[in-house]
């Protein structure tokens, strides 16, 4: 494992150390490293109003559009528990817009890394802003 993955699920960790989740008690952190290089992490935070929660990908993302960058180069998504914790559809979606198909996704659990999956396996069929170049 190189030492950037290392530091990427570290900050994801710590991130998901951080999560709001009084609802589900189910803890969630990201981190997201850009093309420039630059680490961005995020964690889950609910709300009682559901829709209006927002996953640890999200937060990273906003962290990074923040940040100035706007292309994903490598993401991990760490929850916990003993099956996988995947970026759910709607984030597998927001990441597949600042991401390419082959993008690498490691998912962890507290124990570390667990599988690595490219996002177009994870979202094969993703609607993207290029579909949307002839409409506007």
């Amino acid at each position: 494992m190189s030492a950037d993955l290392k530091d990427m699920i570290e900050q994801a960790a710590m991130a998901r150390a951080n999560a709001h989740a009084p609802y589900s008690g189910f803890h969630v952190g990201a981190c997201i490293r850009a093309e420039s290089g630059r680490l961005y992490a995020g964690c889950n935070v609910e709300n009682a109003a559901y829709p209006q929660g927002q996953c640890a990908e999200a937060s990273a993302i906003g962290a990074m559009v923040s940040g100035g960058d706007r292309n994903i180069a490598e993401i991990v998504v760490i929850g916990e528990g003993e099956r996988l914790c995947t970026p759910c559809g709607g984030c597998r979606q927001r990441l597949s817009e600042f991401a390419g198909p082959k993008t690498p996704v490691h998912v962890c659990g507290p124990e570390g890394l667990r599988q690595t999956i490219p996002l177009g396996d994870l979202l094969p069929y993703a609607f993207i802003a290029d579909n949307l170049v002839d409409k506007i």
